[in-house]
């Protein structure tokens, strides 16, 4: 919980440190947009000068006012009365323009904020393509991603938008300072002292904001993953099937509800105590009110003077007030976008490969006594495993869930790294490999494979940038996958869009899915690895047999690994393992796994005891 004092936890020296990232700021929105950042400066400029020229100007026409209204009944009297109109006729030029000014900088900022909004969108997800499949799996990863996506996007233009006004209003406030120097230096120091006190409150508040907006991420992911389920087309189903609705819309409200609290007290605490302090203001301009309208009641000032000095104290404490509450912001605004850069400057395992061809040509792929755990977990996943997958050959993975499959296919793509032991590819480490030429050569189907709300062709190029948008790809590996069929009957065939998410999109069934994503594997023909989890699960017995009859065809010369839980799918493979807590228990043909009588066997036979 938030700490009761308002200022007791405010410390100067935290405060300067946060600005760190104000300069990295400044850059990046220089590098944006060269052309916008100098004319908001110059239309900065102009709107700082241009009030106090106001003032003056003010001064000028009141006393010629007065004036006039002494020599109106004088030959002076029309000459005077000229000297006013043409001071109110400049007034209203530097009026004009100063609203430009002012405009100007409203379209700057606006077009900047698009612009900027942009580019570090841009930066979060290019930084999120050198990540490594465990930082995306990690919750704390998370929870750097989505304070980054949240405010830091707009907070670099904020905290720009601040330093040209902190600019502006300090420009404003010398011109000021130089016009109230005239009539007294103790106003001025009264100006700048009466605006501090506010200024601590809005700093040390601005601190306790950020602080609680960090403290909260993981209640913000899932309030948003919240609103997902009860939004979403593919949770929807068990949501009303299940009458999930209101159980989760309470939780959502629950978050709701504890994070609006939390909000309440830190706004009526920071809300009062700067309506307490805003008073300390106000107390010092109506007594110094008081002192300039005592000066001109004695004649000591004119009453022109008296209408500028008043102006002046109160824009110039109205500037002050401004300029510090900008250099607040400003602190908050540094305290954001260090959630940005915490997140850009994320540690990234750089990898130094740069083989493209392997030491020893097709000597397949090798384990050799490979141990894998998960970050922060004690237990190994995989452990020990040696294994030696030749070329042409067909390897079935089976086992319980939690057994090491998924992981052993993850570390076999290089989207894990072994914590100890290696794996070749053609006598090479995968450390060795370029990672793109390496991952060029395999082809991999998940079973929680990507239905893209893409058109269908652009479904099948997934598999394959090259031929992401190739139409003659697309019908090859339809046509190989055994997806052409239902595809040419689509209502616009490959240019049919897939999903609901999008105006016109068609659902399509598990098993047509499925077929899409097989035929992703057919539309990257080089690949001498060959990758399928659950590839026909979705599928009747007639298609699955289709399926593995195109795919013996295909797999002549390639490495073929499928993890099924289907026996009529894994009996087809030239050699199964049965994988245990990470390690090999069994391996061998189908028939020679049914003679050992042991686990596979047990299995085996239990499913085919439910078709009889």
């Amino acid at each position: 919980m938030l700490k009761p004092s308002p200022i007791k936890t405010f410390k100067i020296s935290q405060f300067i440190e946060a600005f760190a990232y104000s300069r990295q700021a400044i850059e990046l929105v220089w590098s944006t947009s060269r052309k916008l950042t100098i004319v908001l400066m110059i239309a900065t400029l102009c709107a700082g000068l241009l009030p106090a020229l106001i003032a003056i100007l003010g001064q000028y026409i009141v006393d010629s006012v007065v004036s006039a209204h002494e020599l109106r009944l004088t030959e002076d009297a029309e000459k005077a009365q000229t000297t006013a109109i043409y001071w109110v006729l400049a007034e209203a030029c530097v009026i004009v323009v100063l609203a430009a000014s002012q405009r100007v900088i409203s379209v700057c900022q606006s077009l900047l904020r698009a612009q900027l909004g942009e580019k570090v969108n841009v930066l979060i997800l290019e930084k999120a393509q050198t990540l490594s499949l465990s930082q995306f799996e990690d919750s704390e990863f998370y929870d750097k991603l989505t304070r980054a996506r949240r405010e830091a996007s707009v907070r670099p233009l904020a905290l720009i938008n601040k330093l040209f006004g902190l600019l502006q209003n300090s420009i404003s406030l010398i011109s000021y300072g130089i016009i109230l120097w005239h009539f007294s230096f103790v106003a001025l120091i009264i100006l700048f002292i009466s605006s501090i006190p506010v200024f601590i409150s809005e700093a040390k508040f601005s601190g306790d904001a950020f602080r609680l907006f960090r403290w909260r991420s993981p209640e913000t992911r899932q309030k948003i993953y919240l609103e997902t389920l009860l939004a979403r087309e593919d949770s929807a189903k068990e949501v009303k099937l299940f009458q999930l609705g209101n159980t989760l819309l309470k939780r959502y409200q629950d978050i709701f509800q504890k994070l609006y609290e939390e909000d309440k007290k830190l706004t009526l605490r920071r809300d009062f105590w700067g309506w307490a302090l805003g008073n300390l203001g106000t107390l010092a301009f109506y007594s110094t009110y008081v002192w300039i309208i005592i000066a001109t009641i004695q004649g000591s000032i004119s009453l022109g003077e008296m209408t500028m000095y008043l102006l002046v104290f109160k824009q110039g404490q109205s500037a002050i007030s401004a300029s510090l509450t900008a250099i607040s912001g400003m602190y908050e605004d540094n305290l954001y976008l260090h959630t940005l850069y915490e997140y850009l400057n994320q540690p990234v395992e750089k990898h130094l490969g740069t083989t493209t061809i392997g030491e020893i040509a097709n000597d397949g792929i090798r384990f050799h006594d490979v141990s894998f755990q998960y970050p922060g977990s004690e237990i190994k996943t995989i452990k020990n495993l040696n294994l030696h997958i030749k070329p042409g050959q067909k390897l079935a993975l089976v086992g319980e869930n939690g057994s090491g499959k998924t992981t052993l296919i993850k570390l076999l793509t290089y989207l894990y790294k072994p914590t100890h032991g290696k794996i070749t590819f053609d006598g090479t480490d995968l450390n060795d490999w370029h990672i793109p030429t390496l991952h060029k050569k395999m082809s991999v189907i998940f079973q929680d494979f990507m239905k893209y709300q893409f058109i269908v062709g652009e479904n099948l190029g997934a598999g394959n940038v090259d031929k992401f948008n190739d139409a003659s790809a697309w019908s090859d590996a339809a046509e190989k996958g055994l997806s052409a069929a239902f595809i040419n009957n689509l209502s616009d065939g490959y240019e049919t869009q897939l999903g609901r998410w999008f105006k016109g999109g068609q659902e399509l069934s598990g098993g047509q899915w499925q077929k899409i994503a097989l035929s992703r594997m057919f539309i990257r023909p080089d690949a001498e690895l060959l990758i399928l989890d659950e590839p026909t699960s979705a599928m009747d017995a007639k298609a699955e047999a289709e399926i593995f009859s195109q795919l013996t065809n295909y797999t002549e010369d390639r490495i073929a690994i499928f993890i099924s839980h289907r026996f009529s799918t894994v009996r087809t493979a030239d050699h199964i393992i049965v994988l245990k807590d990470g390690t090999i228990e069994e391996q061998g043909s189908h028939e020679q796994l049914l003679a050992l009588n042991k686990t596979y066997a047990h299995l085996f036979k239990l499913q085919a005891k439910g078709y009889q």
